[in-house]
């Protein structure tokens, strides 16, 4: 199924035509049963007569008719023109329209677009952008996708996924995904020098925005660095230590693999803002035992991140938050769910 079907348009025009199309069977089916029963045609002779009366093509009847049957031929060719015209008009209607159809898919999706702030954008759809794309969505967070080669709209489209279509080098094209009013941006390009000029765009273009750059050479991790990329992510190497973990450490590496997601959207792992756990303004001190999360959530406290983005695995209960800080938490999905369900975490 073509996945523009999805499109609201789309739906309207195929709901108008199978409209129409059921109204023809049906005039036609009244016609045949009609001169088969009033005026005693064969089927052939019935369907024959039908025809040539809704296409008012002129030609003579079968036979002559009488007065029963010229009655019903007059009410015949008077709801024959009311539908066939109908017909024609939505026909003529969907050909002419067809060429716009993509003009106000983008419209629509671009008016999408632009009601986004705070969202991530990603470079590039293929391995590592469609992977990017589905952990968001499991995440529930907005994000827009740009890639270059038009072959992959279809599969956009399908994936129910905001994109724009164009060549992520451009700062016209960042733009218009929003570039300048996004949080992050995730620049998957398989080639590190696009990778590397889109880091530059972006950079100039929102100086806050976190980047995360992928590079196919440790030679271009530097360089992705000094262009202002926040994070460089080497597939192929984590790909080879991941491997080699495996045969090192399987057990361990198998529980990783499932701690952040188990199939498309069981999160077990959350990063949650210590602002968001803490809604009084108090200024004593405030600990992970204070928030006592393992009783109302189920949740445990795995990590903390400071306010200078200092990391500390398994901190003390005692351990003191900071502002602008932020914990990890591990749990399963039903208690992250939890979690995010009693201090309004989206």
């Amino acid at each position: 199924m073509n996945p523009l079907i999805k499109n609201p348009l789309i739906k309207f025009f195929k709901t108008k035509i199978y409209t129409a199309v059921l109204l023809l069977v049906i005039i036609v089916s009244i016609g045949v049963t009609g001169y088969k029963v009033i005026s005693g045609y064969s089927w052939v002779d019935a369907l024959y007569m039908t025809v040539i009366t809704m296409t008012t093509v002129g030609y003579g009847e079968v036979v002559p008719l009488d007065e029963q049957s010229k009655v019903f031929t007059i009410f015949l060719i008077l709801g024959s023109v009311v539908i066939v015209g109908y017909a024609l008009s939505i026909i003529t209607e969907y050909i002419l329209s067809k060429n716009n159809i993509d003009e106000l898919i983008y419209k629509k999706m671009q008016k999408k677009i632009d009601s986004f702030k705070g969202h991530i954008v990603i470079c590039g759809y293929g391995r590592n952008g469609k992977q990017a794309a589905r952990k968001l969505s499991a995440y529930k967070k907005h994000f827009v996708v740009i890639e270059k080669d038009k072959e992959m709209e279809d599969r956009l489209q399908m994936d129910e996924v905001p994109y724009v279509i164009g060549n992520a080098n451009e700062d016209e094209t960042l733009m218009q995904a929003g570039v300048d009013r996004a949080s992050c941006l995730i620049s998957a390009l398989p080639n590190d020098a696009d990778n590397l000029f889109v880091v530059l765009s972006t950079r100039q273009l929102n100086k806050a925005i976190n980047i995360i750059s992928r590079a196919s050479l440790e030679t271009s991790y530097d360089k992705l660095k000094l262009a202002g990329a926040n994070n460089v992510i080497l597939p192929d190497k984590i790909g080879g230590d991941h491997m080699a973990s495996l045969v090192v450490i399987p057990g361990l590496m198998e529980f990783v693999d499932n701690l952040s997601i188990v199939g498309k959207s069981n999160i077990n792992i959350e990063e949650v803002a210590v602002e968001k756990l803490f809604t009084s303004n108090t200024k004593e001190a405030r600990t992970i035992k204070d928030l006592d999360l393992r009783r109302k959530t189920g949740c445990t406290v795995i990590g903390y991140k400071d306010e200078n983005d200092e990391y500390l695995v398994n901190p003390e209960a005692e351990l003191e938050l900071a502002t602008n800080s932020k914990i990890i938490v591990l749990g399963r999905p039903e208690q992250i769910e939890a979690l995010n369900s009693a201090y309004n975490i989206d």
